[in-house]
């Protein structure tokens, strides 16, 4: 938790801020790594770090305040996170120079395989193999092995190569970080009502805690669901549901949608309604484009960028238009299908992706040119998909979007297979 947040966090930017302690026989001026030292840079990306909370769903907590501004602001340590780890990547990405560019973004793919809830061989190997890598250059390129920088090599920046090596015996690091700790303190702390003997109520406190939990265990219809279904949903199985608002009277469809539609059912498009929100298994709640455009921008945490698993053939980054309930006929029987109507991101440019370590997932956005219909259950997870303009390796300069994940879900990743066939065609 603080390995990755306030530690890390402050190495990263006590260097690029240019605030780290410098030795008579260092010279400032010589640290190309200190972009932000130019206070219009450092305020220009505060800012930029602040604009993104519209972008950021509200499943994904608290959003990072601007750094410029707050970070000695009591900035939290999931602030530090979503703004170096996840927006990082993306929005540095021209600002600082390539090679600690380059540097900074292994450490992220190491930090976010890690945060993951749950590993495969596959994935240790290849995080210990970045944060190797990261620790290596870190040490060649900042530091460079001189006596009066081996103030930069912080204890912390050891600490990456045990957190992949622990994974083997201890698990995910999300399973045994501070956070859990932190949390039952907390909770404890809130149930504490006598100010007098503080220790031994906290002790009493924390055996009825385990008593109530055993009870729990051994009898399970003792504890309520966590989710309850709403009023007036519609309980899909697997974890997925229905959320009003819906439509009240059919909805008829634009000539793009119906086109898709009506390739999808091989008929006529039929009538339909929409709903506006769909609760998923991992307990986010998606949202749709038809309700969450009326409200202003600045007002909305956009929840409406979905995961969605797709044919090989298709993108796996998607924007989620409508939420429908299509009647089809088949057969001489009427079937009720429930559906989403995606409009599919382009595939990450490849260039990118490789040079930021899979950690710059940088796509373009069609809109009605690249309509498609899912299952509603096929929706994974809600992501972000955050404006930026970057210059690609081409040369070319355009509005784009790179993606944001929460951390300790599940990574997206790229088949190659795909990618390579998909080059061929073009």
């Amino acid at each position: 938790m603080h390995f990755e947040g306030p530690n890390m966090g402050s190495l990263f930017t006590d260097l690029w801020r240019g605030t780290m302690r410098c030795d008579a026989t260092d010279d400032k001026d010589s640290w190309d790594w200190a972009v932000f030292r130019d206070k219009t840079v450092w305020m220009d990306h505060g800012a930029s770090v602040a604009a993104c909370a519209q972008y950021l769903p509200g499943s994904f907590d608290r959003p990072p305040r601007n750094p410029a501004e707050k970070i000695n602001t009591y900035y939290k340590a999931w602030e530090f996170i979503l703004w170096l780890w996840g927006l990082g990547p993306g929005l540095l990405y021209g600002i600082l120079p390539d090679k600690y560019w380059q540097n900074f973004c292994k450490f992220v793919r190491g930090v976010q395989i890690m945060s993951q809830h749950s590993l495969t061989f596959e994935d240790i190997q290849e995080a210990h193999r970045c944060f190797c890598e990261w620790e290596y250059e870190f040490e060649c390129i900042y530091y460079q092995r001189r006596a009066d920088r081996i103030h930069f090599v912080r204890p912390c920046a050891h600490q990456g190569n045990h957190l992949a090596t622990e994974g083997f015996r201890s698990g995910p690091s999300a399973c045994y970080a501070q956070w859990t700790m932190e949390r039952v303190i907390g909770m404890l702390g809130m149930e504490i009502r006598q100010p007098s003997n503080p220790f031994s109520n906290l002790t009493f406190l924390a055996i009825r805690r385990c008593q109530i939990n055993a009870l729990k265990v051994m009898i399970p219809d003792l504890e309520p669901p966590d989710n309850p279904l709403p009023n007036h949903s519609v309980n899909l199985g697997g974890g997925y549901v229905l959320l009003r608002a819906r439509d009240r009277y059919n909805y008829h469809p634009s000539e793009a949608e119906s086109q898709v539609i009506g390739e999808f059912l091989d008929a006529p498009v039929p009538k339909f309604k929409r709903w506006a929100r769909l609760r998923l298994p991992n307990g986010q709640v998606a949202r749709c484009a038809w309700k969450e455009t009326l409200k202003p921008a600045e007002k909305v945490r956009m929840a409406r960028n979905v995961k969605v698993t797709v044919s090989p053939d298709a993108d796996d980054i998607n924007n989620n238009e409508n939420d429908g309930e299509l009647e089809y006929h088949d057969d001489e029987i009427y079937r009720f299908v429930t559906v989403a109507m995606v409009s599919v991101y382009s595939r990450p440019d490849p260039e990118l992706l490789q040079k930021s370590m899979q950690t710059v997932w940088s796509c373009k956005y069609h809109g009605d040119e690249a309509l498609q219909l899912v299952s509603a259950k096929s929706i994974q997870s809600i992501v972000a998909m955050i404006p930026h303009r970057p210059k690609l390796q081409s040369g070319v300069v355009e509005d784009r979007f790179f993606l944001l994940e929460k951390p300790g879900l599940g990574l997206v990743t790229v088949d190659e297979e795909v990618e390579d066939e998909a080059d061929g065609d073009e």
